[in-house]
């Protein structure tokens, strides 16, 4: 069975930090990029970070650059995200995504679902003093 577990997530203070991670059963992930997304309520989901499937290459959005690093553990079997100097706008709910993407030089970080289309659950990180 295909499944992506997200982990981590939690009550942070400003200029705090978070290792989020993402669990994938049933996929080799040599074969996916994987990309971590959030949503904020009443805002749409949008893309914070993305790996190819050999992990050689990421991308990070705009607004989190400098502070979130995405990386996989092919023997844990996980892409974490890592989250530094988090701010109260990175306050949402954190869903990772896979997609059977060939490309190795390349990810996206739109939420696509008819390009990701393997979905968690999410996990919750709330930024607040």
């Amino acid at each position: 069975q295909l499944q992506l577990v997200e982990s981590g997530g939690g009550l942070v203070q400003p200029g705090g930090s978070l290792r989020l991670s993402c669990a994938a059963s049933g996929f080799n992930l040599d074969d996916i990029s994987v990309g971590w997304f959030r949503q904020a309520p009443g805002k749409e989901r949008e893309g914070v970070a993305c790996i190819t499937r050999n992990g050689r290459s990421t991308f990070v959005t705009d607004s989190v650059t400098g502070r979130i690093t995405i990386s996989k553990d092919n023997a844990k079997n996980t892409v974490d995200l890592q989250m530094t100097d988090l701010k109260p706008e990175d306050t949402a709910v954190y869903y990772c995504a896979a997609a059977y993407n060939p490309s190795t030089i390349s990810c996206s970080v739109r939420p696509d679902k008819g390009h990701y289309t393997y979905w968690g659950q999410g996990t919750q990180v709330t930024v607040s003093s």
